[in-house]
């Protein structure tokens, strides 16, 4: 299954990719100080906030900012890898480490802006505690998120991970499972929508979100925030670190406006990093 997600996803986001470079006026990024800043991002929570800095804190600053909302979290890169985008944000750093290494690419991080606490959610119980022997149980299909799901099962003591397994876990490292769970990998988009003919669900924040969940009240369970190596990134290819636009968006990103902007519109759904 989940081979075969990657290929479809794969497929999907080529037309995405596509999509980018034709939005582009020049089809490519530029180092120009004086032209736009294309930024691929997910819409929820990363477009919105990047669409308050254009509205509310880009021109004052003298920075051009073009944002290109892509709905998955492969297009990001590899519009970054390609020249297509400047930079991104959507993803975490244990994320974007096992990408670059699957791929081949060199991304890096500019710096962590923000956490969306993962949750597990379901429809049919109020607890984890009440899920049913046998039940079945979606988690995201990709390295990185499939392991933090594990992990947050684990640490609410639904299942023990074999000593070892880390942030790439995956159910083969399930090591005591004593509700028999049965387990239902898909990409990370599709689980909000998957809710209906699951048990449970993990769920990651900004796709909750778009589902229409408040991860605050709805979900049975959320992540800790405190020492969570999964805040989200701004990122850019190896060796534009230094472009002043993607420093001046940085610092950005990191001003009181917008961390007042993301505790007034998530509600403790997206905390600031920062």
């Amino acid at each position: 299954m989940r081979n075969t997600v990657k290929f479809t996803s794969v497929l999907a986001t080529a037309g995405l990719a596509l999509s980018l470079a034709a939005c582009s006026s020049s089809g490519s990024s530029s180092s120009d100080p004086n032209a736009p800043l294309k930024v691929a991002a997910t819409p929820t929570p990363h477009g919105q906030i990047l669409k308050f800095v254009k509205d509310n804190l880009a021109d004052k600053a003298g920075l051009k900012l073009e944002i290109k909302e892509v709905t998955d979290y492969v297009t990001p890169n590899t519009a970054v890898q390609d020249g297509s985008a400047d930079a991104n944000y959507f993803q975490h750093v244990p994320y974007l480490e096992d990408f670059n290494k699957k791929n081949g690419t060199d991304i890096v991080s500019v710096e962590t802006v923000h956490l969306e606490p993962l949750g597990a959610y379901s429809k049919k119980v109020k607890s984890l505690n009440d899920l049913p022997d046998g039940a079945t149980v979606a988690v995201p299909n990709d390295a990185t998120n499939e392991g933090r799901a594990l992990k947050l099962l684990a640490d609410n003591k639904l299942i023990t991970l074999k000593d070892g397994a880390g942030t790439a876990a995956t159910p083969a490292d399930v090591k005591d499972n004593p509700k028999h769970l049965k387990w239902k990998e898909l990409e990370a988009a599709q689980l909000p929508r998957s809710l209906g003919d699951v048990d449970a669900a993990v769920i990651n924040g900004n796709f909750a979100i778009e589902g229409g969940l408040k991860p605050t009240t709805d979900a049975l369970v959320l992540e800790k925030a405190e020492g969570n190596p999964y805040a989200n990134i701004l990122a850019v290819k190896k060796g534009k670190e230094n472009d002043p636009r993607v420093k001046k968006l940085a610092e950005l990103l990191h001003s009181a406006e917008v961390k007042k902007y993301i505790q007034d519109t998530f509600q403790g759904a997206v905390i600031p990093a920062f």
